[in-house]
């Protein structure tokens, strides 16, 4: 696991504040859950001096209900054997085309739909390529638990196009790979993408 131990507690406990406000009736332990929804958000704030307290709880911990980890769905998208990336506009490098999870959508249909809305391509999603769980990999902390579900799709249309939350679209070797959008895509997920090309049969991959 790569995340710091910090922010796993940190999630932990607005995890368990959100669930315990969800199910709990009593004044007395709402107040207990709220502070402890609380001190997550102080935790969190100690280690991110670029966001204010009340941004962070906007973000961290305003949801309500049982939590659930999030749902990142990317694209995988080969043509002569380079796979297709995306500049980001919101930072400026690159990641592979994708989003959240979208509600009445199922992954596959998600992954058609942000190839795109970010590329200009028109694809059909054909293979599960993994289930990866962000911690257990090299991107930046995050607030959020976030699985993310890799689909192989092939190009049936369109032509490349920027998106409103892209400013290029490229197609890039295995040798050759743009400055990478971490908290989107790490070097060794990219490096995985490209075995799972050169070999269909090899099972899907899961943390």
């Amino acid at each position: 696991m790569t995340e710091p131990t910090w922010l796993t507690w940190a999630k932990e406990l607005q995890a368990l504040a959100q669930s315990g406000l969800a199910y709990c009736q009593d004044d007395y332990d709402i107040e207990r859950f709220k502070r402890i929804r609380a001190i997550s958000v102080e935790m969190l704030s100690q280690h991110t001096a670029d966001l204010d307290q009340t941004t962070i709880h906007d973000l961290f911990a305003s949801e309500t209900g049982y939590v659930t980890p999030k749902v990142d769905v990317r694209a995988i998208v080969f043509q002569d054997d380079q796979l297709l990336m995306v500049q980001e506009k919101a930072d400026g490098n690159w990641a592979l085309p994708g989003g959240w999870g979208d509600i009445g959508l199922t992954p596959a249909e998600v992954a058609v739909k942000e190839v795109e809305e970010e590329s200009g391509l028109e694809v059909k999603a054909t293979r599960l390529l993994g289930v990866i769980d962000k911690k257990c990999h090299p991107h930046p902390p995050s607030a959020f638990h976030t699985y993310k579900i890799l689909i192989q799709c092939d190009v049936v249309g369109g032509e490349t196009k920027q998106g409103l939350e892209t400013s290029d679209v490229g197609f890039f070797a295995e040798e050759q790979l743009p400055p990478l959008s971490v908290g989107r895509n790490t070097e060794s997920q990219l490096r995985m993408i490209f075995d799972y090309w050169r070999d269909p049969e090899r099972p899907a991959y899961f943390d």
